[in-house]
């Protein structure tokens, strides 16, 4: 599939933090963004080992740069510690930008980094809107399968939303330690994919998926932070004053409507 267009505004010559779930695209567009950056891709073990033995490497790399490069940092959660030298590397004050992209701020935070205080705007990539891709839109196959570039092109998209989901449990979940038991966070998807575009009742919720409604709570706020791009929480009350019930309304990627009744019925 070629590269498609995205409507997405780089901030000129600020550090930017790039945050958005797996799959919507943050690499690709650095990539093609910034084509002659220092790109560092924490994905790949021998990098991450790298900069968690010595995280002063990056020092050494920078310093060897000319005014106005930029250094590409690509999933800065899987190294928090590299924050701290990029901090630095600011206050130096060198006119060398730096995007750092992260799937989830959650780990720096469990982790008690600063996010540069204040040092980097933060932005956001989103899933393919309608516009950017065009002519080619599929009306009928986005409200199937959702709009995350990393399916869009795919002929087995069903295969592909299942994998994307098993990620999200088993990686993002799991193994950072959000949850001790994937079990019943799993349970908790199922149930949490009714909600779309519903009233939520966090207690009919935890009783569904046979979880304490303290647990269902943390549920949610995980998904909210993985998923936080792509789902929004309106308030149940605009003002004290209207005194008025809107009804709390939860949008969340349309993926997980998919899994909870295809994946978790099957």
């Amino acid at each position: 599939m070629k590269t498609i267009k995205r409507w997405f505004r780089v901030p000129k010559k600020r550090n930017f933090f790039l945050f958005g779930p797996r799959g919507t695209g943050k690499s690709t567009f650095v990539k093609n963004h910034f084509p002659k950056a220092l790109y560092i891709d924490l994905l790949l073990a021998e990098e991450r080992r790298r900069f968690i033995s010595y995280p002063e490497e990056l020092m050494k790399m920078v310093a060897t740069l000319g005014e106005g490069s930029q250094v590409v940092i690509d999933e800065i959660q899987k190294v928090p510690e590299l924050l701290s030298i990029v901090h630095a590397l600011i206050e130096e004050k060198r006119s060398i930008q730096f995007v750092l992209t992260g799937s989830s701020a959650r780990k720096l935070r469990r982790e008690g980094v600063d996010l540069l205080a204040g040092r980097a705007v933060r932005k956001e990539m989103h899933p393919f809107l309608a516009s950017e891709i065009g002519e080619n839109f599929d009306l009928a196959r986005a409200l199937k399968f959702g709009m995350l570039p990393l399916i869009w092109g795919e002929e087995d998209q069903a295969k592909v939303l299942e994998s994307y989901v098993n990620l999200y449990v088993i990686e993002e979940v799991q193994f950072e330690g959000l949850v001790r038991n994937v079990g019943p966070f799993a349970r908790f998807l199922s149930q949490i994919a009714f909600s779309h575009a519903s009233v939520i009742n966090v207690t009919n919720i935890a009783r569904e998926c046979e979880v304490s409604r303290q647990n269902a709570d943390k549920f949610l706020g995980i998904l909210r932070d993985l998923l936080r791009y792509c789902q929004k929480l309106c308030p149940a009350y605009v003002s004290e004053s209207l005194k008025e019930a809107l009804g709390c309304q939860f949008y969340l990627l349309s993926i997980l409507k998919f899994y909870s009744t295809y994946y978790f019925r099957n």
